[in-house]
């Protein structure tokens, strides 16, 4: 096994390992150990079918099934389908993943631990691949803070909801019903990597609708302020997609961002994703 860490803050691939063998302890403890340091790995070249890959998800926690039912492999409901494709009129992915950034399902009361997608078509455009994904760490953009701030912000507590900010700013429209079932959640602003110990910024403009004990106004504000920071180019990672590419990444220290340059009928795109549960954020 090779692990080549990427030139950026963040991110590494790991190469001569098959996934869709099992693994003995000594390979996944590696594996786990490049994980929980460069917090975004890419597997490239694996050939899983649902079940290999469900059971590599496996050995990082509990495998959660999907609250966009329609979008569930009919067969395994722990897989969604992303994709642009469209039959009969509609799509059979969740097609629009990923529009702003965000770190998964923040606003659940135990968000996942780890999302993993497994590229099975990749649009490309003449050549060029197109819907590469971004990466920012919010562990280095927590430590790049004045040490004021850090101070000021780290007994804050965010409020999350998936259907909040997003309707007001036009994104996240679809599936509204199943989407405000979710109920709302209060997280702090800072939290600690329950693996590493690192402090990572949780806030983002797309879910946290305000702060516990300040004004509505400043709240967005300084959540705005917090989450622009986040995403700052110094702590960005760009993956461009492979087919058979296993991306995972960690939804404690990072946020992504989907580039959604490509589009139905001109393009396909069509992945599997899984998420890992995690536990609630302290």
């Amino acid at each position: 096994m090779q692990i080549v860490p990427s030139p950026d803050i963040i991110g590494a691939e790991i190469h001569g390992v098959d996934l869709a063998q099992p693994l003995d302890a000594a390979a996944f403890a590696q594996i786990e150990a490049a994980f929980n340091k460069h917090a975004v790995i890419c597997f490239p070249a694996q050939k899983l079918n649902e079940q290999q890959m469900i059971a590599f998800a496996r050995r990082f926690g509990e495998v959660e099934k999907i609250f966009l039912t329609h979008y569930a492999h009919p067969q395994y409901p722990e897989i969604m389908y992303v994709s642009n494709i469209k039959e009969n009129g509609r799509d059979i992915g969740h097609a629009d993943a990923g529009r702003v950034w965000h770190t998964d399902m923040s606003y659940t009361a135990r968000p996942p631990r780890a999302t993993m997608l497994y590229a099975l078509e990749v649009p490309v455009d003449n050549g060029v691949v197109l819907g590469d994904t971004l990466f920012s760490s919010a562990a280095d953009a927590h430590d790049a803070l004045p040490q004021a701030t850090q101070q000021h912000i780290s007994n804050m507590r965010a409020i999350h909801q998936v259907a909040g900010r997003r309707a007001r700013t036009g994104t996240g429209q679809h599936d509204q019903a199943l989407r405000k079932a979710q109920p709302t959640v209060v997280h702090p602003v800072v939290r600690t990597h329950p693996h590493t110990g690192r402090k990572c910024l949780y806030v983002s403009k797309g879910e946290c609708e305000g702060i516990e004990g300040m004004p509505q106004e400043e709240a967005l504000k300084l959540i705005d302020e917090l989450a622009e920071h986040t995403i700052d180019a110094r702590f960005h990672h760009r993956h461009r997609w492979r087919v058979h590419d296993l991306l995972m990444w960690d939804n404690c220290t990072l946020q992504h961002l989907a580039s959604l340059d490509y589009q139905w009928p001109q393009h396909r795109r069509l992945m599997h994703r899984i998420t890992v549960g995690g536990t609630a954020p302290v």
